[in-house]
């Protein structure tokens, strides 16, 4: 079996550490080690930014500061679940293995465990765009994030109360937001003048220009500052008192075939993955593979000016330079089932109520799904191993993995380096539930 050791020398400097996971965090947290002298290595089974990075919005969600384990969502879990067009979808043949993570969320709607799980929320969200505009202004790079505002909507004037109730509660949480009807939100956005009764515009929001392409910059800049990436699945981790072992399959046709790579440290960032890693070290969180989904169509780019959220529909679409991204969907369906047509199905229905252009047959789209880890929660894993503090962990951070990246990378690698954080970690610990 060969053997392929980095970093042996107790004195070494610069410290070798090993990344596993090439997607967003990964790909900032390698950056990030980079900046504060080690010399690191990316492991990957498939491409770097090809999992969830790859099909998010590209919207910077700041705002998105409420748990999705709260009252709210629990009263209308099965009028969401039902709704043939709603964005929850549970599919029956998975329901019995997700039913302890189901108990797991419930719980976490409860007063204590909620307020926990929101400061953790707003801590991370309102640090997250600073850290971002870090890391963009040390590659060169700060065009790749766009102030274009951000448009909450909703199509029944019936709901206004709604929309005001919610402007309140964000202003007591520092968000600020303008309610926007009539001339100004046809100014705002053409587009919406027949389909949108009202909307809350947060002028302040941000997003990026292109998810894909972001993970792009993120990865030839890492390898351009002398960077490795190997592209093997992590099958095995093995900590011991002064290093990390990983063991990967070298190849996918004969899984016989092993490698053995040595660390004096390493960070697990491998998303919905991440939980089989951690069984191995002796460590179990109830991390769920929840399935995301989008359609992108290249003409339809230019219909909108800004990201827009269906405060009713419970979706985002908006432009990025690839097109028009409509994501939407919260399937909870683990890692092995393949894509539900009826998933796309919605989308497209959806997002034609409020752009009755996309309609139009001509229109070419395309469609991904992918794998959000989510906990339940709604708060990441920011920790080390309890036993083993070389080897550390940077995953779970569901819908707001894009949001959060860059600062869940600075976070990380201050705690590897016993550096001291402005921001509690303590409700990102992996041993919590």
């Amino acid at each position: 079996m060969p053997h392929t050791e980095l970093g042996q020398k107790r004195n070494e400097t610069p410290v070798s550490l090993a990344v596993i996971g090439s997607g967003i965090i990964g790909l900032c947290t390698a950056l990030e080690a980079q900046r504060k002298g080690c010399r690191v290595t990316l492991f990957d089974r498939d491409e770097p930014g090809l999992g969830a990075s790859f099909g998010n919005a590209g919207f910077l969600a700041t705002e998105l500061i409420e748990p999705l384990s709260n009252p709210q969502t629990l009263r209308s879990a099965l009028m969401l679940w039902l709704n043939p067009n709603g964005p929850l979808s549970l599919p029956l043949q998975y329901l019995i293995k997700i039913a302890p993570w189901l108990v797991k969320f419930i719980k976490a709607a409860r007063p204590k465990s909620l307020a926990s799980s929101r400061h953790g929320l707003i801590q991370l969200n309102k640090n997250s765009i600073d850290a971002w505009q870090r890391c963009l202004d040390d590659i060169d790079a700060s065009e790749q994030i766009v102030n274009s505002g951000y448009l909450l909507v909703w199509e029944s004037s019936s709901k206004l109360a709604d929309a005001l109730k919610h402007q309140d509660w964000l202003s007591e949480n520092g968000i600020a937001t303008e309610l926007v009807q009539g001339r100004r939100l046809v100014e705002l956005e053409p587009a919406l003048k027949e389909t949108v009764s009202h909307a809350l515009f947060f002028p302040e929001a941000c997003r990026v220009r292109e998810p894909y392409e972001l993970c792009r910059l993120l990865f030839n800049v890492f390898m351009a500052r002398g960077g490795a990436f190997v592209q093997q699945e992590v099958k095995q981790i093995t900590p011991s008192a002064d290093q990390v072992s990983l063991k990967t399959a070298a190849d996918e046709l004969d899984a016989e075939i092993e490698q053995l790579y040595t660390f004096k440290k390493t960070i697990v960032c491998a998303g919905a993955w991440s939980k089989k890693l951690l069984e191995g070290v002796g460590v179990h969180v109830p991390l769920e593979a929840e399935r995301g989904y989008h359609l992108t169509l290249p003409e339809a780019g230019s219909m909108l000016q800004h990201s827009i959220g269906s405060a009713e529909r419970k979706f985002v679409m908006g432009p990025l330079d690839s097109g028009l991204r409509v994501v939407g969907i919260t399937q909870l369906g683990g890692l092995k089932l393949g894509p539900f047509k009826h998933c796309f199905n919605i989308l497209r229905h959806n997002s034609s109520k409020l752009l009755p252009e996309l309609e139009d047959p001509s229109l070419s789209v395309t469609e991904w799904m992918g794998h959000r880890p989510t906990l339940p929660d709604s708060l990441p894993v920011i920790d080390q191993h309890p036993l083993h503090p070389q080897l550390l962990f940077a995953f779970g951070n569901q819908h707001l993995g894009l949001t959060q990246a860059a600062l869940t990378a600075e976070l990380i690698i201050q705690l590897m380096q016993e550096d001291t954080s402005k921001i509690d970690l303590s409700p990102y610990r992996v041993d919590r539930f």
